[in-house]
């Protein structure tokens, strides 16, 4: 298995069937939806799976109901970030997507999905059919979380 590719600054890895690491040079900002902190920290796993009893971080529950998301993805999206500083603001919106702001690389463990974004919806229902990003699938499926 190869080694996940290097960046800076905020950064937000799709480990194949598995979270999304989210890391930063300054802070990773997790909060509510009322801008309540929940997590402050370097890096954080988060669940992507939709079955985490600890959402909205990893429990490794992916593992246990046999989670299966490709890492690779194509972003229509992509923006520039050149110049731009910030911390990463992760905002955990209730029974539906995770809300990233501040300057961010999202990429493929591998490396073969690469893209920069000021801002992002990213899927935690583990059913959007643009993972890592939210398609309003957890409208459909009823996601609670």
């Amino acid at each position: 298995m190869s080694e996940k590719p290097a960046y800076s600054g905020n950064t937000v890895m799709a480990r194949p069937d598995g979270p999304l690491i989210c890391g930063s040079d300054t802070a990773v900002v997790v909060q509510d939806a009322e801008a309540k902190l929940i997590r402050r920290d370097v890096e954080v796993a988060l669940c992507r799976c939709g079955a985490s009893n600890n959402k909205p971080f990893c429990d490794a529950s992916h593992k246990r109901i046999g989670f299966s998301a490709g890492q690779e993805f194509i972003d229509e999206r992509e923006e520039s970030i050149a110049g731009q500083s910030g911390e990463l603001v992760i905002t955990v919106k209730a029974n539906a997507m995770l809300s990233v702001s501040g300057p961010v690389t999202i990429f493929s463990r591998s490396g073969e999905s690469v893209t920069t974004r000021m801002r992002a919806a990213l899927c935690r229902c583990g059913h959007s059919a643009k993972k890592p990003f939210c398609d309003g699938s957890h409208k459909k499926m009823g996601f609670v979380g």
